[in-house]
């Protein structure tokens, strides 16, 4: 079966973790046992609910939309084949977050590392080509795409998609006291890199 459901179908409403979160988590319970019993249907909205949210993530993440949407394909069939699987130890959203981490890992394993110098890209751009709002957001994402992958992606699930550490744990497979040690990491590397292109 394709991961992709067609086109066509009606998008599912969605809402970001940590709003109505017992609610969605329900509604996800509900679908993902569906699918367990090879519902298509169900399938489908579990997929229009999750595409947005694995798209913002892995674009952040990978910074190529075809990886991303790669990644998400491969995501959705495993969670199509392994559904009847799911124990129920985490959220769904957990879960699923967890298989796009672990796909994504995987993938940008396998590409050459970005030729990507910060420096060398603000000095090609006037400052007066650049309102000062798009200019801090275009620091902060060439900021990121600095950092190791496994720090960037604290920061994503944590900032841009609002999991806790104890669930960012659970994403990435590893201990919270290393979530933490990564984000501390992160938010330093972060403050050294910023101060360079405010410079």
């Amino acid at each position: 079966m394709n991961a992709r459901p067609d086109r066509g179908a009606p998008s599912a409403p969605t809402r970001e973790p940590g709003t109505g979160r017992a609610a969605d988590n329900l509604r996800d319970q509900e679908l993902l046992a569906r699918v367990a019993a090879r519902d298509r249907e169900a399938f489908k909205q579990l997929y229009h609910i999750y595409h947005r949210r694995l798209t913002r993530f892995l674009m952040r993440l990978t910074r190529q939309p075809e990886i991303a949407e790669e990644i998400i394909n491969d995501t959705l069939w495993i969670v199509w084949r392994k559904a009847p699987e799911f124990r129920h130890g985490s959220l769904v959203s957990t879960w699923i977050f967890g298989i796009a981490y672990r796909r994504g890992l995987k993938t940008l394993q396998r590409q050459p590392p970005p030729a990507c110098d910060i420096e060398a890209e603000i000095q090609v751009e006037a400052p007066d080509q650049i309102q000062p709002a798009q200019e801090r957001a275009d620091w902060l994402d060439r900021a990121l795409a600095q950092l190791p992958v496994n720090q960037r992606a604290v920061l994503e699930l944590s900032y841009y998609v609002g999991y806790s550490c104890e669930e960012i744990a659970k994403i990435m497979d590893c201990p919270v006291s290393t979530v933490k040690t990564r984000m501390h990491k992160a938010r330093q590397k972060m403050k050294m890199l910023l101060r360079r292109l405010d410079r």
